[in-house]
C-alpha cells in the first residue's frame, strides 16, 4: 500500500497543535455511533458492507461533539457518498494510550464474528503528552500492526508528531514511530492526522485542543481518499 499520503509539516505551530490534540482528559467512554434523528438519511450505495473499526483515543471519539459529530461518523457519511458501503465501528477512547489500544485489541476485533474489512488507527498522541518513553510506544502500536497483519486486516495509520517542548531527542525518536511501522507493515499512513487544522484556530474547539464539527469535516476531506484506498476492492460478480 502507499503511505505517503500528506506532506508532513514540523512547524513549531503544527507541533504545537500535535501536544494538545489528543485528549488531556481524563478517559470517557466513547459515544455511541448512532446519528441524531434530524440528521439526513445516509447516501445510498450497493454492493456487500465493509465493515470498518476505528481504534483511537478523543480524535476518534468525537469529544465535545455530538455522536454524528465524530470523525468515523463522518468519514462513513464520506465514503457513502462515494458509493462505498461502509460500516465504521468507533473504537474511540478519550484518554486512550497505545498501551490501552493494545489491550483493547482482541475484544475490539471480537465484537463481530466477521473480520473487519479495515481497521483505523489514532494512537500515541496520549503517550506524548504524558511523556512516555517511544520505546514504549513503538512497542505497543507494532503489537497492534502485527498481531492485525497475522489476520490479513489492511490498515490505515494516522501520525502524530512530537510537541517541541519535549525536545529534540524524544522527537527524534517518536516522530519516526508512524512512517517507520508503516512501511514495515504494509499500512496506508496519514503522516499528520491534524495537518488540515493547521493555521484555522476557528476549526478548534473553545478547549484549544479538539476539533469543532467543521474541523472534523475537514480532516475527513483530506483522508476520505486513504481510507478508500486503502479497502478492498468490491468482489466480482460471479454472475455470467
Amino acid at each position: 500500500m502507499k503511505w505517503n499520503l500528506i506532506r508532513v509539516v514540523t512547524t513549531p505551530v503544527a507541533l504545537a497543535l500535535a501536544l494538545a490534540a489528543c485528549g488531556s482528559e481524563a478517559p470517557v467512554a466513547a459515544p455511541t455511533a448512532s446519528a441524531s434523528a434530524d440528521e439526513p438519511p445516509l447516501p445510498p450505495v450497493m454492493g456487500a458492507q465493509l465493515r470498518v473499526i476505528a481504534l483511537g483515543d478523543s480524535l476518534f471519539a468525537g469529544y465535545g461533539l455530538d455522536p454524528g459529530q465524530s470523525y468515523p461518523a463522518r468519514l462513513e457519511t464520506a465514503l457513502r457518498g462515494r458509493g462505498i458501503n461502509a460500516k465504521i465501528m468507533n473504537a474511540g477512547v478519550s484518554g486512550n494510550t497505545t498501551a490501552d489500544g493494545l489491550q483493547r485489541l482482541d475484544f475490539t476485533l471480537n465484537s463481530d464474528p466477521a473480520a473487519p474489512a479495515l481497521v483505523l488507527i489514532s494512537l500515541g498522541g496520549n503517550d506524548m503528552l504524558r511523556g512516555l518513553p517511544p520505546e514504549q510506544t513503538r512497542s505497543n502500536l507494532e503489537a497492534i500492526l502485527a498481531r492485525l497483519q497475522e489476520r490479513k486486516v489492511p490498515v490505515v495509520l494516522m501520525g502524530m508528531i512530537a510537541a517541541p517542548n519535549l525536545g529534540p531527542d524524544y522527537a527524534a525518536k517518536f516522530n519516526p514511530i508512524f512512517p517507520t511501522l508503516a512501511k514495515k507493515y504494509g499500512a496506508a499512513l496519514v503522516p499528520f492526522f491534524l495537518q488540515p487544522l493547521l493555521g484555522k484556530p476557528g476549526l478548534i474547539q473553545p478547549d484549544r485542543i479538539h476539533p469543532t464539527a467543521e474541523g472534523i469535516d475537514l480532516m475527513v476531506g483530506q483522508t476520505v481518499e486513504a481510507v478508500a484506498r486503502a479497502l478492498p476492492a468490491p468482489a466480482k460478480s460471479s454472475a455470467p
